[in-house]
């Protein structure tokens, strides 16, 4: 550790902070093997600000934290010394219900947001991961929509107001309370997938939408191809499901629909969508889904086997293809894993992307991630969870493409002296 780090006396940030909300980090708190020196927990966006300020002064590196569920995304970070945490930055704020929007704290987990918004029969239309412990700072940092994006768009979508406090101390806020507004710059976009890079998210404003009377879900089963088939037909239909996803694994694969609203209007559409199939695709009847089918890609974290062994060795990578090339995609991977020996699942929604996990040997895990990226030409292979062993000497996110110059001088010009996250973004940015 640098000597002038060590030099550092936290005595000014503990008279910001309150001495009870700034403590000695552990083995516990480290990001993907760096372990911080430190873990702030400001009470408001302000002390927020005062830190990253304060640290900015200093010379020390900054890693924001939500509810850590995702706090292993991204490349290892080259520096950490704070850990900037928003857990007591969990207040839902001014939920004005006859507009449809809310505004809430950076640290309020996505289920208590729901369960408040739930009381007037509204909801975010969004299903991250991990939603008991995710926080609304966390899915925003890493863009984690769910698989209701097909029917209510990604967060960039939803989100129409921000505040965030940049690495000088400043806030800066973005939007505003009303769903149509061209008031300055959408910051709330640029900082929606930026991992904590470029500034720490304190508060952000909402579009809602009504909770759906009834919901129902159907599962076809087929072929990739078949079933690729037919997702592209429903698609093309007239139909409007919320949901629709693709599972396959080496003993089959399968195609869920979900749809909401009225009894009478969700019969229609499942009428409609047998139709579809009898017409487009070689697929099965369809059946009612299993319960629990749309945390499909939430499961692919999971360790298998009994809890208390050891997780095995996995790599979990997040794909990004068009539609129209789901099935080609799946005999990639089929191909890629038989030859290495790895135990395989998907799961991909209709709008292109999804998750991928691979179970095997480490060094069969980093050849196969390199050589799927070879061939998805087009596409996108990120590594989100492995060991860190696959992730040392690679880039997670892949080929940094001709984008790269442009974010580094965003990066330049909100963060300067690389305060933030340093090396977790793409391109070691």
């Amino acid at each position: 550790m640098p000597a002038a780090v060590q030099q550092v006396s936290w005595s000014e940030l503990a008279a910001v902070l309150g001495p009870e909300h700034l403590r000695a980090a552990t083995a516990a708190d480290a990001v993907d093997g760096v372990t911080p020196r430190m873990i702030a927990e400001p009470g408001t966006a302000e002390d927020l600000a005062r830190c990253l300020r304060w640290a900015r002064g200093e010379g020390l590196k900054v890693t924001p934290r939500g509810g850590g569920t995702k706090l292993g995304w991204g490349n290892p970070p080259a520096a950490c010394d704070l850990l900037l945490s928003t857990a007591r930055l969990d207040r839902v704020g001014e939920h004005a219900w006859a507009d449809m929007t809310v505004i809430a704290e950076a640290g309020c987990r996505v289920a208590d947001l729901q369960q408040a918004l739930a009381e007037h029969g509204q909801h975010l239309a969004l299903d991250p991961l991990w939603p008991e412990r995710a926080t609304l700072g966390g899915i925003l940092s890493t863009n984690d929509s769910g698989t209701l994006r097909l029917r209510y768009g990604s967060l960039r979508d939803l989100i129409i107001g921000i505040t965030v406090a940049l690495p000088d101390g400043t806030l800066a806020k973005s939007g505003g309370k009303v769903v149509k507004n061209v008031a300055g710059y959408d910051l709330a976009k640029l900082f929606t997938g930026a991992l904590g890079t470029l500034g720490v998210i304190v508060q952000a404003i909402f579009r809602l939408h009504p909770l759906p009377r009834e919901t129902r879900s159907l599962t076809f089963s087929g072929t990739p191809a078949a079933l690729q088939q037919l997702l592209l037909a429903i698609l093309a239909s007239r139909l409007t499901p919320i949901g629709l996803q693709l599972r396959a694994a080496p003993g089959g694969a399968h195609l869920d629909v979900r749809f909401d609203g009225t009894a009478a209007g969700i019969q229609a559409q499942v009428d409609q969508v047998d139709q579809v199939r009898r017409l487009a695709a070689p697929a099965s009847a369809p059946a009612d889904a299993p319960p629990g089918v749309w945390a499909s890609h939430q499961a692919l974290w999971a360790a298998k086997g009994d809890s208390a062994a050891p997780a095995p060795r996995r790599l979990v990578a997040k794909l990004g293809v068009l539609p129209a090339r789901i099935a080609s995609v799946c005999a990639s991977i089929e191909r890629s894993a038989a030859a290495r020996s790895l135990a395989w699942q998907l799961v991909m929604q209709g709008v292109g992307t999804g998750y991928v996990r691979f179970d095997g040997d480490e060094p069969a895990l980093r050849a196969t991630l390199l050589a799927l990226r070879e061939e998805l030409a087009g596409g996108t292979l990120v590594a989100l969870g492995c060991p860190l062993s696959v992730k040392r000497g690679l880039d997670v996110w892949g080929p940094a493409g001709d984008a790269q110059p442009l974010m580094v001088r965003i990066k330049q010009r909100f963060d300067p002296d690389g305060t933030l996250s340093p090396g977790r973004f793409l391109g070691g940015i």
